[in-house]
């Protein structure tokens, strides 16, 4: 007959935490490239819109995080599109099974196996993956960033997955790209652009050239995007599908 206090012992050996423990976990063949796309409460839903559908159709595996106020200006900056079906969405899983997204998707020219590379977190998980550097994330974009988002990157507080990911990318030295969109720009502003930068982040700020002469507003969010990729340095991203300038003369 074993003692209460051996039975007790036998229970918590048995026990496995599946978090603490790594005999616990699968082994799992990650993506080389694994982007977390932060869209925050600045205005220019279309350019996170754009970056999203470029990511996907490309192939790299794409983390979404939604701030609660980046989520509400999708909907009024919106009305079809990717961006606007998963800012809907309540599931976290196998996005690519859901009508909404599916047809969305059809509609700017993705196939439904590409929303397989499609995740989406919720901003106040901090129990996230992308919220560590051990197994997370390789590289970053918050786009568009607020001038609130900034100054809380830029000073290292992470209240909220979309800053302790960018955190994650500062720490590790990882790819940060950040595309603010605000005008005018205060001193803080501008301060606090410099203090990113001087920490790694690289700033691609909302600003569209006209140079290729562009026909429609999405023209102008496709050339932001396109540099956005560049600083990413992701090379399944190299090819520029715009229009560089003065290319002929190179």
């Amino acid at each position: 007959m074993t003692s209460d206090n051996s039975s007790v012992d036998d229970a918590a050996v048995q026990h496995t935490d599946p978090v603490r423990d790594t005999t616990a976990r699968k082994p799992r063949d990650l993506p080389a490239e694994r982007v977390v796309v932060g869209v925050t409460g600045a205005s220019g839903s279309l350019y996170a819109e754009l970056l999203i559908r470029r990511l996907l159709g490309a192939g790299v595996r794409t983390y979404v995080v939604f701030t609660g106020t980046g989520a509400k200006v999708v909907a009024t900056e919106l009305r079809t599109g990717l961006l606007p079906a998963l800012a809907r969405c309540e599931r976290r899983v196998r996005l690519e099974e859901l009508p909404e997204l599916q047809s969305a998707a059809s509609a700017v020219g993705l196939a439904p196996e590409q929303l397989s590379e499609l995740r989406l977190f919720p901003n106040e998980d901090l129990y996230a993956p992308i919220a560590s550097g051990s197994e997370g994330a390789t590289h970053m974009a918050v786009c568009p960033m607020s001038m609130g988002t900034l100054a809380r990157i830029a000073h290292g507080i992470s209240g909220c997955l979309v800053e302790r990911a960018a955190d994650v990318m500062l720490k590790e030295r990882r790819p940060l790209v950040v595309v603010p969109r605000e005008t005018p720009l205060s001193l803080i502003h501008l301060q606090n652009m410099v203090t990113l930068t001087q920490a790694g982040a690289h700033i691609v700020p909302a600003m569209p050239a006209f140079y290729m002469n562009p026909t429609s507003i999405d023209d102008l969010g496709w050339f932001v995007v396109e540099r956005v990729c560049d600083a990413l340095r992701i090379p399944r991203l190299a090819e520029f599908k715009g229009v560089r300038w003065n290319v002929r003369n190179l």
